[in-house]
């Protein structure tokens, strides 16, 4: 560990550390290696998506052994185009949950054992907590306090970040996310897998307004969400599509508006509720250029600064994570100890984060 320096952009004192970041909680493995002197260092990202596409949907066994094959060239490579050895590396930050048991144990696994080569902490981060901090790698990049909308595969929440740990949930899905209904509406519509991207490419050639799908929960007094009818919905519409590539480019537009006019809403209604003038976008889903077009526009419109993650750094990534785990170690956090064993969490509420 070196000297100390000052982060103007997070407003902290921190340690000069090198981290790096190891996730694979589902279908990406992603590494990366983060200076909290200089910024990001590298990174590196494998997608699974052609091995699982004929699948319609991530099958774990191929995704954990996958992981197995990817992760040590991917750090090989990393660390090489950084130009830094890995005997330069302070601390190694690993996804610990949520996700796929076996993925997540790919990592996890990998990460304590070179960790304990290297004598040097293993930390292991929340996947979510990744995403939230993600907007951290832009510049510029928000300040605590702000209020997130966490739009992540599974996962659609509000929450208010009022910093490191200090997570309050404001809302949340009760049934399925907005990727979920993406990629279930991908399915029926004929598309590939991730459904997001493919229902954004189709949405482009098309016009919102010639079909009606509704906007589950838009107008209900709490900050939830639920789009499990408005998949359905996508679903009866689609046995009666004309045979025509229009009728499904104006069904995936339709779709598109009305998950962003959800999201959009709730988000805004979040902020104006909070007193906060920041707000955080952070998941795949926030690489929808259509939700960024019109939350931009909304949020200016109350006052409010809205913040994203790079593109590249929407999806799964392992940039996400080095962050997470350094921001971790500033301030104190200790890793786990690799020969007492580790533990991973399939399932693993953010709210329980200190």
């Amino acid at each position: 560990m070196r000297l100390f320096a000052h982060q103007p952009q997070l407003t902290i004192y921190w340690p000069l550390l090198l981290v790096l970041g190891i996730e694979s909680s589902c279908d990406e493995t992603g590494i990366a290696l983060y200076d909290t002197a200089t910024g990001l260092v590298g990174h590196a990202l494998h997608s699974q998506v052609a091995l699982h596409a004929e699948y319609g949907g991530v099958v774990p066994e191929l995704a954990s052994r996958d992981h197995i094959q990817r992760i040590t060239p991917l750090v090989e490579t990393v660390m090489t185009e950084g130009q830094r050895s890995l005997t330069e590396v302070d601390a190694i930050a690993y996804t610990a949950g949520p996700g796929l048991a076996g993925a997540l144990l790919v990592g996890a696994g990998f990460a304590t054992s070179l960790a304990y080569a290297l004598n040097i902490p293993a930390i292991p981060v929340h996947h979510l907590e990744g995403h939230l901090l993600s907007p951290l790698l832009a510049t510029p990049a928000p300040r605590f306090p702000f209020i997130a909308l966490l739009v992540s595969g599974g996962h659609t929440q509000l929450m208010q970040v009022s910093g490191l740990g200090d997570y309050t949930l404001l809302g949340e899905t009760v049934d399925d996310a907005a990727g979920e209904a993406y990629d279930k509406s991908a399915k029926v519509l004929g598309l590939g897998y991730p459904g997001g991207p493919a229902i954004a490419a189709l949405a482009a050639s098309g016009q919102p307004g010639h079909f009606k799908l509704p906007r589950p929960m838009l107008n209900t007094p709490n900050l939830d969400f639920s789009f499990s009818g408005l998949k359905t919905a996508v679903m009866l519409a689609a046995r009666d599509l004309p045979p025509d590539t229009q009728a499904r480019a104006d069904l995936a537009a339709e779709l598109q508006t009305a998950i962003n006019a959800v999201l959009i809403a709730k988000a805004i209604r979040a902020v104006q509720s909070s007193g906060l003038q920041q707000l955080v976008v952070a998941g795949g889903v926030g690489a929808n250029q259509q939700l960024r077009s019109q939350l931009n526009q909304a949020a200016q419109d109350i006052g409010c600064t809205v913040f994203y993650p790079p593109l590249e750094f929407c999806t799964d990534n392992g940039a996400m994570i080095a962050l997470a785990g350094a921001l971790r170690l500033s301030r104190g956090d200790s890793g786990v100890e690799a020969l007492a064993g580790f533990s991973v969490h399939p399932r693993w509420d953010l709210s329980t984060l200190v």
